[in-house]
C-alpha cells in the first residue's frame, strides 16, 4: 500500500521516493549489466451502486515495481509492491536485483532483446477537477431517483513511470473518473452508459443520463424478434469502440502482420480497401495516457494507421523492428492501441434515425472475437438498448442477435457515413490496477450489416 498521496504537482512524494530507489539501484550495477525500472502507482476512490444506493466505498492507494536486468543477450525481471517508503522499496528492490544476478546466467539468450538506450526524458502531470469523497452519491444519485440504477465510480490520480541505466526517465500522472452504470426494466432489460473524463460536470452528467432515460422507456416495449439477415445498421459510439478495440488483437502489429495474422492484411496488399471517410489514428495529445512504453520510448503526439481508408502505418515495437529490420514508431510490448482515436465524419445527431430508415440501432455489443481474422471477420452478440428502426422512427427493442461482419463491409465499402461528434469511450478495468485512457469514436452508419442468428 502506497503511504503517500500523490498531488498533481511536480515533486510529489512518490515520484521522489522513485527517483531515490533509481538512483540508489543503479549506482550498484556492474559495468556489464543494465537495468529498467517501471512504476505502476494509484490512489483511487470506489464507490458501488446498486439498486440507487450506496453498497460499497472504498479508496485503494496501491503501487508496484517492475524490475528487469539484463546482461549479454539474457533478462529477467521482478515485480513488487511500491510501498512509498523509502526503506522498504530500496531492500526490496536491492534483494530482486540480487536475485536476478543469480537468474539471468542460467537462462537462455535472447536474439531480439531490447536494450535501453538514449536519454529521453519526460514529465507530464495533468491535473483533473474530480468529485471528492463525500459528495460522490450526492452528485449521482439524484439524476437516478426512483430508477433501478447499478454502476461503479472509480476516480482519482493515476501514476506511470519509468527509469533505466542508459539515462532515460519519464514521469506521467493523471486524475481521471468513469463511471460506469446500468438501468434496468421491471423485466431486467438494460440500458448501459458510461461518463467518464477529467473534470466533473453535473450539467454534462445530466445530459448523459437524459439520454439513457430515454433508451430505457424505449425498452418497456415487447422486444421484437428480427430474423437473420443483413439489415441497414446504425452503431453508437460504444457499440464502434468495441469493433475498434479488436483491433489491438492481430490487426495494427506489425508483428502479426510480419507473421501473416493480421486482419488488416488484405488492406496492406491492397487486396481489399476501407471507405475513404474512415481514418484512425494514435493520438496523445489529449494526455490521457503517456507517452512513453515499456522501454522507455516515445511515441510520436500522432501516428496515423488508416487514412482516408488505406493503411497508413502498423505499430512497430523495438523488438519487432529488430527481428524484421523495420524502423520502430514507439509501440508497446504488445503493439496495441493505446490512445485511439477514429475521425468523425458529417452526420448529424438530429439526422441519425432518418438516415438509417429501417434497420438496427445498436448501442452496445459484447463477446466479440475473430471468426475470421485474415479476412477481417468478427463475430459477436447484440447488447442492452438496441432497437428496430422503421421509417425513421424507433418501433420497438429487439431480441438478442449475433452478428458476423467483415470490417472490410463495416468501414468500407458498405459504410454511408460517420458522425459529426465523437464520444469518449473510457477504459474501466480495474483488474491488478485501475485503466489508463480510452477511445475517441463517432457513430457510423452502415449498409447490409450481417445477423447469423
Amino acid at each position: 500500500m502506497l503511504e503517500t498521496l500523490t498531488e498533481s504537482t511536480t515533486n510529489s512524494p512518490m515520484e521522489t521516493t522513485f527517483d531515490q530507489i533509481v538512483a540508489a539501484v543503479l549506482s550498484e550495477l556492474g559495468t556489464d549489466e543494465q537495468l529498467t525500472l517501471q512504476l505502476t502507482g494509484e490512489q483511487s476512490q470506489f464507490v458501488r451502486f446498486n439498486g440507487a444506493k450506496v453498497r460499497q466505498t472504498g479508496s485503494v492507494a496501491d503501487g508496484e515495481l517492475h524490475l528487469s536486468l539484463m546482461k549479454g543477450d539474457r533478462n529477467s525481471y521482478r515485480e513488487f509492491p511500491f510501498t512509498g517508503k523509502l526503506e522498504t522499496d530500496l531492500l526490496q528492490a536491492q534483494a530482486a536485483l540480487e536475485e536476478l544476478r543469480e537468474e539471468v546466467p542460467q537462462l537462455p539468450d535472447d536474439p531480439y532483446l531490447v536494450w535501453p538506450k538514449g536519454n529521453a526524458t519526460s514529465h507530464e502531470v495533468n491535473k483533473g477537477k474530480l468529485l471528492a469523497a463525500g459528495a460522490i452519491a450526492s452528485s449521482i444519485l439524484p439524476e437516478v431517483t426512483g430508477l433501478d440504477f447499478t454502476g461503479i465510480y472509480a476516480g482519482g490520480s493515476l501514476i506511470r513511470a519509468y527509469a533505466d541505466s542508459a539515462g532515460q526517465k519519464h514521469w506521467f500522472a493523471t486524475e481521471t473518473f468513469s463511471l460506469d452504470y446500468s438501468l434496468f426494466t421491471e423485466d431486467g432489460q438494460a440500458v448501459k452508459g458510461t461518463f467518464a473524463g477529467s473534470e466533473w460536470s453535473q450539467k454534462a452528467y445530466a445530459a448523459k443520463l437524459a439520454e439513457s432515460k430515454l433508451q430505457l422507456e424505449r425498452l418497456a416495449q415487447t422486444p421484437k424478434p428480427v430474423p437473420k439477415g443483413q439489415y441497414r445498421t446504425y452503431l453508437a459510439p460504444a457499440a464502434v469502440a468495441e469493433l475498434m478495440g479488436m483491433l489491438s488483437w492481430g490487426a495494427v502489429s506489425e508483428s502479426s502482420m510480419q507473421r501473416g495474422g493480421s486482419a488488416l492484411g488484405l488492406l496492406q496488399r491492397g487486396e481489399k480497401q476501407l471507405s475513404p471517410q474512415f481514418t484512425l489514428k494514435e493520438n496523445f495529445s489529449r494526455g490521457l495516457v503517456p507517452r512513453f512504453n515499456n522501454w522507455g520510448e516515445i511515441a510520436p503526439v500522432e501516428l496515423p494507421l488508416v487514412e482516408n481508408g488505406k493503411l497508413a502505418n502498423t505499430l512497430i515495437n523495438s523488438r519487432t523492428a529488430k527481428e524484421y529490420g523495420k524502423t520502430a514508431n514507439g509501440a508497446d510490448e504488445g503493439e496495441s492501441l493505446r490512445s485511439p482515436e477514429v475521425s468523425p465524419g458529417n452526420l448529424a445527431t438530429a439526422d441519425i434515425l432518418s438516415k438509417l430508415d429501417t434497420g438496427l440501432y445498436l448501442s452496445n455489443l459484447h463477446y466479440l472475437n475473430w471468426s475470421d481474422r485474415p479476412t477481417g471477420r468478427i463475430t459477436g452478440m447484440t447488447r442492452y438498448a438496441c432497437f428496430w428502426v422503421e421509417n425513421g422512427e424507433i418501433v420497438a427493442p429487439i431480441e438478442n442477435l449475433r452478428f458476423d461482419e467483415s470490417l472490410y463491409r463495416c468501414f468500407g465499402e458498405n459504410l454511408i457515413a460517420l458522425t459529426d461528434f465523437q464520444e469518449f469511450i473510457p477504459e474501466v478495468g480495474t483488474y491488478g490496477n485501475r485503466s489508463l485512457g480510452g477511445i475517441w469514436v463517432p457513430g457510423v452508419l452502415s449498409e447490409e450489416f450481417t445477423y447469423t442468428l
